[in-house]
């Protein structure tokens, strides 16, 4: 079975679409700086942030997040 981790990187595109950056996302949701930190690293964040941010920029689900397939220490074996 594959394992999956979560990216943010569609939210980087929309944001950019929408001309918007972080720092609105902070300052018009009052999301916090440690969930934006966990956003950057691809960890986590409940779905309740990421609806937030879904209507703040008008968009699906999939344009805020995805699942990709995680790297492994196997890979290269």
């Amino acid at each position: 079975m594959k394992k999956l981790r979560i990216s943010f990187k569609p939210m980087e595109i929309t944001l950019i679409r929408r001309d918007k950056n972080r720092t609105d996302l902070k300052k018009d949701l009052g999301i916090s700086p440690s969930t934006l930190a966990k956003m950057s690293r691809g960890e986590v964040v409940s779905l309740a942030v990421i609806l937030k941010i879904c209507e703040y920029l008008e968009c699906n689900i999939e344009d805020v997040v995805e699942f990709v397939e995680a790297e492994t220490a196997d890979a290269n074996k």
